[in-house]
């Protein structure tokens, strides 16, 4: 298939008009839409797509480089074969994203290394695909952070976006006891967020031993509860999800060495008499 060659002044009004990435791919498309014989309206709607799609993924992307997300923690990196169990219809529901549409949570809960960080970080990047504004935090990293903002004057902004993006999701929470500043922080952003946007929160505690990390008893109590009766549960268990991340090179056993004889003294120390 001949490549078509796309005249300057075309070039020059499609960047114009901020069409120049278009461009890349348009001596293809004409060179395609002239052995099919497209009509031009087909032949438009088709580069027009391309753009859509191209401009889409690109807001996506910097959607979640902005919420904090890792790249490779993505649904289709997600390793099928691993020795772990969690509900899968629960699982396909999450990843319809009808929880973010109606302001529900989700806990997920299960010990170290089964995955409860990349499944969390792989509905954020859904999220943010399906064109939703993601904050994906460390619980350890929130509270550091809320702690800064009373030093810098800036917690009522940090607050605001906070109680306000459409998914926030934090990871590892309850792991040590909180402070009471800190304990206030997180009924705050439990209760103002509840109904009114998503949070996902990630822990190797069930739900009840969350409240032995608050500072006030009453306050978990009343946190918690809010929290827990709008959300899903998504339990995983079974064996440790990263070593499939990261594959381990075996590495080759350098020979045995030959044993090491001990020198003994010809001396012996002579026991005292008693």
């Amino acid at each position: 298939m001949r490549t078509k060659i796309v005249s300057p002044e075309l070039c020059s009004a499609m960047k114009r008009l901020r069409l120049g990435k278009i461009l890349d791919t348009l001596p293809d498309r004409l060179a395609l839409a002239e052995k099919e014989k497209m009509p031009i309206e087909d032949f438009l709607l088709m580069i027009f797509t391309d753009e859509i799609e191209r401009r889409n993924s690109t807001a996506s992307s910097l959607r979640a480089e902005q919420a904090g997300l890792d790249p490779d923690m993505v649904l289709e990196r997600w390793d099928k074969s691993a020795k772990i169990t969690y509900d899968k219809r629960v699982f396909q529901e999450l990843c319809s994203l009808r929880f973010v549409e109606a302001h529900r949570n989700v806990v997920v809960l299960g010990p170290v290394g089964v995955g409860k960080t990349f499944l969390a970080s792989a509905l954020g990047q859904l999220a943010c695909r399906g064109g939703f504004q993601v904050r994906f935090c460390r619980a350890d990293a929130l509270l550091r952070m809320l702690r800064q903002s009373r030093l810098d004057n800036s917690r009522e902004a940090l607050m605001t976006m906070l109680c306000t993006v459409d998914l926030l999701a934090i990871d590892d929470f309850a792991l040590e006891p909180m402070s009471r500043e800190e304990s206030r922080d997180i009924y705050q952003l439990f209760v103002e967020r509840n109904a009114r946007a998503s949070t996902i929160v990630t822990s190797n505690r069930d739900t009840a031993d969350w409240l032995a990390v608050f500072d006030d008893t009453l306050l978990a109590q009343s946190a918690v509860d809010r929290f827990k009766n709008n959300a899903y549960d998504l339990v995983i268990d079974g064996e440790s999800y990263r070593p499939r991340l990261k594959p381990t090179i075996e590495k080759e056993q350098p020979p045995p060495s030959a044993p090491v004889t001990k020198q003994h003294s010809s001396r012996r120390k002579r026991r005292p008499v008693g």
